[in-house]
């Protein structure tokens, strides 16, 4: 039984046998508080105290030769196991080594460095101790080799080189020193080991030799922070042609490198501290010109605080107006479709008078076409075509080029202000508008006046009609029609208008001023013609407009036989309290100016305008009669047109038929709450009085006849 349970992972034992069986804990049955309690404190302090004593060794005393043997032996049978076991350990190899050395056997102590080494020579750790023990134990030849051996196989750690370098030097020995550096410069480290030849040779005052070294070291390293170390050393020596010359170089070399800056900024410095205020400036702005915008900030801070030290007004405004312009190329730069950002860039530059330069700024704005075709996005894009046409021409006076800004473009593409290439192709403002899916009838009218203002009428006149063509719109026609009428050009009118109408027969606008046009030219016919065909369009986008206008021109006509058929064929139409209104109106005064005086005319007037108020108020009755308050509206007119007609009115004829104003109120229903009441004035006509006394007396006799019964019962 106990062989088929054996596990062979388990050394062919049961898992019975293999169970960890822990202690039962006990069960803690009088769970009441002791009487003497005890902190951890002192259950800390007791167990502290209950420790036994640490056994130490005994001290050992070597009384003589024998036994010093004996130890030495002991020790170095320990240390071998202990490297036997742990070979890879480099802490035993030191602790090996130094008790050798604190037994004065020397070649022991080296023999076990150089054991250690072969373990791992490429541990640099290793080779600075083994030769700090033969420098403090002065074997300055022994100390030689180590470091020469360890410069050798370890030639990128600048560690040995350094200490090597520093025992030579404390030596004494100069030239040992100064070719232990030759044979480190030629395995070319970083900067520190560069300056620290060029220290070495300075503390012995060889210049010229520190100059060679100079010169090696920008070879070796042809960066900004290099040059910079170069020139002012020549200046701190007094050799200033050297230094400027040093600087000439660098920007030779390194014009375009991503540390420009700080080189420029050094050069312009150096010149300001030799008095020569003009090469500085000089410097700084070839810089500016240079430099890309996003790297300047320093430069440019730097140049401000010069021109505010030595500079006049005009190189101060300039310092200033660069520091904006930098602000500005600098969120362009994030955001090249920010207009608003464009715009306030042109105002800096035009403030300045630029003109090259304001030109390019608008070229590169206008380049950063909306990137997708539709209105919202170009509302603000097209402003910069017309700010830049107006510039052309009111500020520069280049009408050619102003031209050329609104048809023919040749356009340089630019970066971060620099030109990349030149591209020429067809890309006017008027083409480049989608007028497929809208345009901008804006740019068409300026591109048409400024011909006109350099008395181009034919160039103007063939925009315009470019314009109706690719992209009708309100503004032109009225423009154009404008500018036709100025000239007295009718019949081009008539055209235009027919065009316009054709195109939007809606219109009410087109057809008032196109009637109105004929008008002016006692064309009655033909006014009343437009009219005609105007009302009968079947939509109209205000037609009561256009109503008004068709019967004010019949009142002004004369034509009160012809007005009287509009008022009835728009009641046709329909019957809004206005049109009754204004039909009243009408025949109150539908008399002419001579026969003001004539009683009869009048009362014949008066009596005209009482049956169409009596036909409105009929209607309102009848057919509408839930219009309470347009029809109160319409006694009111009524009552005082009766009153303006002084002893010929009849003012009770109207106030029997005016309502009671009633104040009620009605529940509204709220979507969050409770229902809520407001109040609103309502009217009661007199018709309606008489039938709520009828409701009343029914109600009153149904009531009576019910008690009657209950009483018989």
């Amino acid at each position: 039984m106990g062989s088929r349970d054996a596990d062979p992972s388990l050394g062919y034992l049961t898992r019975k046998e293999t169970e960890v069986k822990l202690p039962r804990p006990t069960r803690v049955k009088n769970k009441t508080p002791a009487p003497i309690q005890i902190t951890a404190e002192q259950i800390l302090r007791e167990a502290r105290e209950r420790q036994e004593a640490e056994i130490r060794p005994p001290k050992q005393k070597i009384t003589d030769p024998t036994e010093l043997a004996d130890y030495r032996l002991r020790k170095r049978k320990e240390f071998e196991a202990l490297i036997s076991r742990v070979r890879w350990n480099k802490s035993v190899w030191v602790k090996y080594a130094k008790w050798e050395e604190s037994q004065k056997d020397f070649k022991r102590a080296r023999s076990i460095w150089e054991r250690a080494l072969e373990v791992d020579y490429r541990d640099h750790t290793m080779w600075l101790k083994y030769a700090d023990v033969e420098m403090k134990n002065k074997f300055v030849n022994h100390a030689r080799n180590v470091w020469d051996r360890a410069v050798t196989l370890l030639p990128r750690v600048d560690q040995l080189w350094y200490k090597y370098i520093h025992m030579e030097e404390m030596l004494g020995n100069v030239a040992g020193a100064r070719q232990i550096f030759e044979r480190w410069m030629g395995w070319m480290p970083d900067q520190q080991g560069w300056l620290s030849y060029i220290k070495f040779e300075l503390r012995y005052n060889e210049i010229e030799r520190a100059r060679a070294i100079f010169e090696r070291f920008v070879q070796c390293h042809p960066k900004v922070s290099a040059w910079i170390r170069f020139a002012k050393f020549e200046m701190k020596n007094g050799e200033i042609g050297r230094a400027r010359n040093c600087y000439e170089r660098a920007v030779d070399k390194l014009a375009d490198d991503e540390e420009a800056e700080q080189l420029f900024v050094a050069f312009a410095e150096f010149e300001e501290k030799c008095k020569e205020t003009e090469r500085a400036r000089c410097i700084y702005k070839f810089a500016l010109d240079h430099i890309p915008k996003g790297r300047a900030e320093d430069l440019y801070r730097k140049f401000v605080a010069f021109e505010k030290q030595y500079g006049d007004r005009e190189g101060i405004e300039d310092a200033i107006v660069g520091k904006r312009r930098f602000q500005y190329e600098d969120e362009v730069r994030k955001n090249p479709r920010n207009y608003d950002t464009w715009f306030d860039y042109i105002r800096l530059e035009e403030s300045v008078g630029n003109k090259e330069r304001i030109r390019e700024v608008y070229e590169r704005a206008i380049a950063n076409v909306p990137p997708a075709e539709e209105k919202r996005y170009w509302q603000r894009y097209i402003y910069l075509w017309i700010n830049y046409a107006l510039y052309e021409e009111l500020d520069a006076e280049d009408m050619e080029r102003t031209r050329d800004v609104y048809r023919l473009r040749f356009l340089e593409e630019y970066h971060e202000g620099m030109v990349l290439r030149k591209v020429s192709h067809s890309r006017e403002c008027l083409k480049l508008i989608p007028h497929q899916k809208f345009s901008f009838a804006k740019i068409w009218l300026l591109a048409a006046q400024f011909e006109l203002r350099q008395l181009r009428l034919k160039e103007a006149r063939l925009l315009l009609g470019e314009a109706i063509g690719r992209a009708p719109k309100d503004k032109i026609f009225k423009k154009y029609i404008e500018i036709e009428l100025h000239f007295g050009n009718i019949d081009r009118c008539r055209k235009l208008y027919e065009k316009y109408l054709e195109w939007s027969p809606e219109n009410c606008y087109a057809w008032s001023k196109f009637a109105e046009l004929e008008r002016s030219l006692y064309e009655t016919d033909r006014a009343r013609a437009i009219f005609e065909l105007a009302i009968d369009q079947p939509a109209l986008d205000m037609p009561e407009l256009l109503w008004k206008a068709y019967i004010d021109f019949e009142i002004s006509e004369g034509e009160f036989e012809r007005t009287r058929a509009l008022y009835e064929r728009l009641l046709n139409r329909t019957k809004h309290l206005k049109v009754w209104i204004s039909y009243a109106k009408f025949e109150a005064s539908a008399m002419d100016p001579e026969a003001e005086e004539d009683i009869e005319l009048k009362k014949n007037c008066l009596q005209r305008a009482r049956d169409v108020f009596e036909r409105a108020v009929s209607y309102f009755r009848n057919s509408a009669p839930e219009l309470k308050e347009e029809r109160a509206m319409l006694l009111e007119e009524w009552l005082n047109m009766e009153s303006g007609f002084a002893e010929l009115g009849d003012v009770s004829l109207v106030r029997a038929k005016l309502p009671k104003k009633l104040k009620k109120r009605r529940q509204i229903d709220m979507e969050d709450g409770p229902a809520a009441y407001e109040e609103y004035i309502d009217y009661l006509f007199p018709e309606e009085t008489q039938i709520t006394n009828l409701k009343i007396l029914e109600a009153a006799y149904k009531w009576k006849k019910q008690r009657v019964a209950s009483e018989e019962d």
